[in-house]
């Protein structure tokens, strides 16, 4: 069997940017995604496209495959009294490097890495943390299968595989992989 659309794909890899590993999945705690779902970088999808169980798998992709150049715009300056509560500032939130989830104007939860604190106030960057790196993916493909029909109208992965009876009254609404 090969790696096509709708395919339960269970892989390993490390993932390195400039020379240091930032990600991984071994083959006991794998990878699992639908391909061709939208779930992961495309790129990412085109450089598996077709392997087998055991195939291993070397490719780079550049930042524009990955996750996007760095947007200046996306790197904003906040007036130190959003981040107050009950007239406080929280001050071990403002540390260099958090990671804070914001609201954008659409009521999106964003996640915005703070870069610098002043008496000015806070900025913060949106763009994702990857943003403007070359990513390395090593890995191997350790499981294929087909994904069930739940798992498709989910559009994930559920844990349990064939046997998922997530809407199963018995199990409370739920078989605990998730997908409920």
């Amino acid at each position: 069997m090969t790696i096509t659309k709708n395919q339960v794909v269970s892989l390993s890899y490390q993932l390195t940017v400039d020379g240091e590993v930032v990600d991984t999945a071994t083959a006991e705690q794998p990878l699992e995604f639908i391909f061709g779902s939208g779930m992961l970088l495309p790129k990412f999808e085109a450089n598996i496209d077709g392997k087998t169980v055991g195939d291993a798998f070397k490719f780079s992709l550049t930042a524009a495959e990955g996750y996007g150049e760095v947007d200046e715009k996306a790197i904003m300056p906040f007036p130190l009294d959003m981040f107050m509560i009950d007239g406080k500032l929280e001050e071990d939130l403002l540390v260099e490097g958090n990671v804070i989830p914001m609201q954008d104007n659409t009521g999106r939860i964003v996640q915005g890495t703070v870069l610098e604190v002043n008496d000015e106030g806070v900025t913060l960057d949106f763009n994702h943390p990857l943003a403007g790196m070359e990513l390395n993916f090593e890995g191997k493909i350790i499981a294929l299968r087909e994904a069930t029909e739940k798992e498709l109208q989910k559009g994930h992965v559920c844990g349990c595989g064939d046997s998922c009876d997530c809407d199963d009254e018995q199990q409370g609404g739920g078989c605990g992989c998730g997908c409920q």
